[in-house]
């Protein structure tokens, strides 16, 4: 049996937080999918000409969208705001206090880069405590295939993809048993969700590195914890591992990304 509807009624329309939030309600519920007057009613637990009522304001400022016989659905005006909000974004001030903390946690320096056509963009730095200088610089590119960052922003490509970009820069020097080496670290890189710098780009200086997803799954920047290779042992680099993936998950549920 149905239960009964404890709404307000028709005649006495809602005010204040109360609208806000039964509109919140009825856009939620077109989220999953076109929703029918009757059915939305039901959803909500509203009657059929306050749910109609909700709904047609929620058309008439195009967050809904309403096709005869068929019912409601998200509007343009949604893709509008979200396509604000994704430019509103920006992956460097959303991400600098998360940085700051790692930094500030690990003692050692950290960055933050994003994919530039086929070479890492290093967006960010925050020096750590040591006495170790990275010759890293903001606004620089550097290679994706020996850099920790830029093998972490490259996880989710093939590996087509991957033997291209070994290709383009080891160049001349590319030899098929370095490759068949790194592609084995790349596989296992990906299946885990992070990746090395084993001072294969700067000598003497480890890094650990991992990617940042945006709300649809796709990496769109990394960062890497980098410090002297007297300071990384294998030991070291598996337990940043945990603090580096911690890190990058934070970052990327602020973007809207969600593990689940």
């Amino acid at each position: 049996m149905a239960k009964p509807k404890t709404t307000t009624p028709d005649s006495a329309a809602p005010s204040g937080s109360q609208t806000l939030l039964r509109g919140l309600d009825v856009l939620e519920a077109a989220a999953s999918g076109v929703i029918g007057l009757a059915e939305l009613a039901e959803k909500l637990d509203l009657t059929r000409s306050t749910a109609h009522r909700l709904a047609s304001v929620l058309v008439e400022r195009r967050y809904l969208a309403f096709v005869p016989r068929e019912g409601y659905s998200l509007g343009p005006k949604l893709l509008e705001l979200g396509y604000r909000a994704r430019q509103q974004m920006n992956i460097v001030r959303i991400a600098a206090p998360h940085l700051e903390a790692l930094a500030l946690s690990s003692e050692d320096t950290v960055h933050l880069g994003a994919l530039e056509g086929r070479r890492a963009l290093y967006l960010d730095k925050i020096p750590g405590r040591r006495r170790v200088e990275i010759s890293s610089r903001v606004g620089e590119r550097q290679p994706v295939t020996s850099t920790g960052l830029g093998k972490a922003l490259i996880l989710d490509q093939d590996e087509a993809s991957w033997h291209d970009l070994y290709l383009s820069e080891a160049g001349k020097n590319a030899s098929d048993s370095f490759f068949k080496a790194w592609l084995k670290r790349m596989r296992g890189y990906a299946r885990q969700g992070y990746a090395f710098d084993l001072e294969e780009n700067e000598d003497q200086i480890r890094c650990v590195a991992a990617p940042i997803r945006e709300a649809g799954g796709n990496i769109v920047a990394a960062i890497s914890l980098s410090s002297a290779a007297q300071y990384m042992s294998d030991a070291r680099m598996a337990e940043l591992v945990v603090e580096v993936k911690k890190t990058t998950a934070a970052i990327s549920r602020e973007l809207g990304w969600s593990e689940a």
